[in-house]
């Protein structure tokens, strides 16, 4: 009797461990700087980063903190740090431990964008001022 609630729990746990990790709960895609990328975690090791996203140039840009599964993605990921790059992304929930990333949103892909980062302030973004001539 006991081996069959013990075989049962464990079951059910294996269960909604493959649930949340094969079924998201959204996907999208998100573009900025690659800000920062790093394996990190005492017991499981897990590839996190970081994507600065400029909405209004001349802004402080919002930061969004993803986590990697795959090591062919980290190690595009890490050939483009400082780059501007596109994630397509998965976004799982209710996942009970840390040990598969330390956030919901799984990067699946990697596009390194051509274009630089912006600078700030982006030239041409405000308009030359007129000088008034000292009377």
């Amino acid at each position: 009797m006991l081996l069959a609630v013990l075989l049962t729990v464990v079951l059910a746990a294996a269960g909604y461990l493959w649930f949340v990790l094969h079924w998201s709960y959204s996907e999208g895609d998100r573009a900025g700087v690659l800000q920062k990328f790093s394996r990190k975690g005492w017991l499981c090791k897990t590839w996190e980063g970081e994507l600065a996203q400029y909405v209004v140039p001349g802004v402080a840009p919002t930061i969004w903190h993803f986590s990697v599964r795959d090591d062919e993605v980290a190690a595009q990921l890490r050939q483009a740090t400082g780059q501007w790059v596109a994630l397509h992304y998965t976004e799982h929930k209710g996942i009970p431990t840390s040990c598969f990333g330390e956030t919901g949103y799984f990067v699946r892909s990697v596009r390194v964008e051509q274009k630089s980062p912006p600078e700030l302030p982006m030239p041409g973004l405000y308009p030359p001022q007129a000088t008034v001539p000292a009377q």
